[in-house]
């Protein structure tokens, strides 16, 4: 299958911090893949680099072909561990400035997600409770029709109505050959969708492989492996 991210001895470094070591992976396209490690693993500078929002010390990422910059950022929908709305808008005039920042927003998918997920459309960002927030978050994330979707720990701390919709949005991208980075704690909540995972400790690549062997060759599920690779049993 095509790679659409190619990276090769990846460092980057917070001070004297060694956030990512020398780091080398490739994603295929239209792949979901489990993003998984402990905290100060790396996942989340990982991520950051990929969409271009750090710099690299050393080493080459390249997204379809292209090292990360405006281009690329076209390409990727972000959902970060933290919330980034403008507090001076309310929902109505935050989708309306995704709608006009990125050509590839679906405003009737927007509108869709935001009757299901009970957003009201009139009241200001800075208003909203954390979980509807969270919810008006990841409706944004997945009303893109990007080619790549990352999201770092979309469903840690979510309700139950918003992580269902980040599942069902997931299966229906998937079938559109949608590439997905994910990372979470709640690994029994998603790795039925991951068809790849990979394994970060200290900035580095543990284990990068297929799900379904992984679960075969262990005789157990993602969850449990992934407590037994890094000692939490």
């Amino acid at each position: 299958m095509d790679k659409i991210i190619t990276i090769d001895n990846l460092t980057k470094k917070y001070k004297e911090t060694l956030a990512i070591d020398d780091l080398s992976l490739e994603i295929e396209k239209g792949k979901v893949v489990g993003l998984l490690g402990p905290n100060g693993s790396g996942k989340s500078t990982l991520l950051k680099l990929i969409v271009g929002l750090l710099k690299k010390d050393s080493g080459k990422i390249l997204i379809d072909g292209k090292s990360p910059g405006i281009e690329t950022k076209s390409m990727i929908s972000y959902l970060p561990d933290s919330y980034y709305l403008y507090e001076k808008l309310t929902v109505r005039e935050t989708i309306d400035m995704y709608g006009d920042f990125y050509k590839d927003f679906d405003k009737n998918q927007s509108d869709k997600l935001l009757d299901y997920l009970s957003i009201p459309r009139d009241k200001m960002t800075k208003d909203l409770s954390k979980g509807l927030r969270e919810r008006l978050l990841i409706s944004l994330n997945l009303s893109r029709d990007a080619d790549i979707f990352i999201m770092d720990e979309p469903v840690d701390g979510v309700d139950p109505v918003a992580k269902q919709a980040v599942i069902d949005m997931i299966i229906e991208k998937m079938a559109k050959n949608k590439t997905f980075i994910i990372t979470t704690h709640q690994i029994g909540d998603l790795e039925n969708l991951f068809e790849d995972i990979i394994f970060l400790d200290k900035g580095k690549v543990l284990m990068h492989k297929d799900a379904i062997a992984i679960r075969e060759e262990n005789k157990m599920e993602i969850s449990d492996y992934y407590k037994e690779v890094y000692g939490l049993l």
